[in-house]
């Protein structure tokens, strides 16, 4: 159980606590920093929602009325090279026709990839917001250093764990439920849950038995929400500032498996529709630059969409009621999983 609440921590925080340092683009205007968030972010909740639909499924026989298993699941979705920056292009940032300052990058380039929050910006890369003060002589200037991620730290790898179960109804009917247990720390609040429906066709064919395999089809729903405190790290003085995510995901995947005594091998092809929305939420007193003397309350929300087709393979090692399963997806963002599976059948 420790070792699953430690996972999902690092996976929230790996996508979300760099994120603390957006704030301080709201200098360059609330829509600019709203623009930002949400190119930095997308990659990491795009591969979160990719992760946490990992190990659904370990066999694509439905368990019989009563059968039941528990099982411990450690997924990870790899990063890839181009999750790690996006291109930020200036003239994006000055196109509001009310905006009344403009920006730059410090190098004079027109645009240039910059860090995600999967990536680093080494050097740093800074951006110059330029604009008039009635009170001072001549045209003013904020440097603004924009916020890194966490480049090599994760080695480019994006966690999730659950405690899964899963009971077998008749007629070749499975439902599954997933959970993490709540998470309460000083910066983090966090769970995460989930529910689905397999059921076996080949249950309904009146030479089942005599089938060498197995085939079966899967729905499943997981929901994510969480909470990051930036009171304490907040570069603007404010009250109650924090990052807030709630993220809905679908699974629909049809599956395929052998029926032998001990080794068995599973793959599949699947649909995954998720929505991951992002607020910055609390007071913000923006202390410098065009908006001197603003106070910005709850400055914006971002969102992303994924819609992604995978592949599927896997193979489950079944000793008595102890089962061991490891498997590898194919998708945007690739993925990776085991689990240690209890049961009875």
């Amino acid at each position: 159980m420790k070792r699953i609440i430690i996972l999902m921590l690092l996976c929230f925080s790996t996508i979300f606590s760099q994120a603390q340092d957006i704030d301080a683009l709201l200098v360059a205007g609330v829509k600019n920093a709203e623009r930002f968030a949400n190119d930095y972010l997308k990659p990491g909740t795009n591969g979160l929602i990719h992760s946490m639909n990992a190990n659904w499924f370990n066999t694509a026989e439905a368990k019989p009325l009563g059968g039941f298993e528990i099982s411990v699941i450690a997924n990870a979705a790899t990063i890839k090279k181009e999750h790690k920056s996006f291109l930020m292009n200036i003239a994006d940032y000055n196109s509001d026709p009310d905006q009344d300052f403009t920006i730059e990058f410090a190098d004079g380039m027109a645009s240039k990839k910059v860090a995600s929050a999967f990536g680093e910006n080494n050097p740093d890369v800074n951006i110059i917001v330029k604009y008039d003060d009635p009170l001072l002589p001549g045209e003013q200037q904020e440097t603004i250093t924009l916020p890194s991620g966490i480049g090599s730290q994760t080695a480019n790898l994006l966690p999730t764990a659950f405690i899964q179960g899963a009971l077998g109804l008749s007629k070749g009917i499975e439902i599954k439920a997933r959970f993490v247990p709540k998470i309460n720390t000083e910066d983090i609040d966090f769970s995460m849950y989930g529910a689905g429906l397999q059921v076996e066709f080949t249950k309904w064919l009146p030479a089942d038995k005599l089938l060498p395999v197995a085939v079966s089809g899967l729905v499943a729903y997981t929901h994510l929400d969480g909470s990051y405190d930036l009171t304490d790290s907040s570069g603007i003085n404010g009250d109650n500032q924090r990052l807030e995510n709630d993220t809905n995901t679908w699974l629909f995947q049809l599956i395929a498996s052998t029926k032998l005594p001990v080794i068995n091998f599973y793959g599949g092809i699947g649909y995954i529709k998720g929505k991951s929305e992002s607020d910055l939420l609390g007071t913000y007193i923006v202390s410098n630059g065009p908006l001197f003397s603003q106070t910005i309350t709850n400055p914006f929300s971002v969102s992303s969409e994924v819609s992604s087709v995978r592949g599927t393979i896997g193979t489950k090692l079944k000793l008595g009621f102890f089962r061991l399963n490891a498997e590898y997806h194919l998708a945007e963002f690739n993925a990776f999983s085991v689990g240690i599976n209890f049961g009875f059948r």
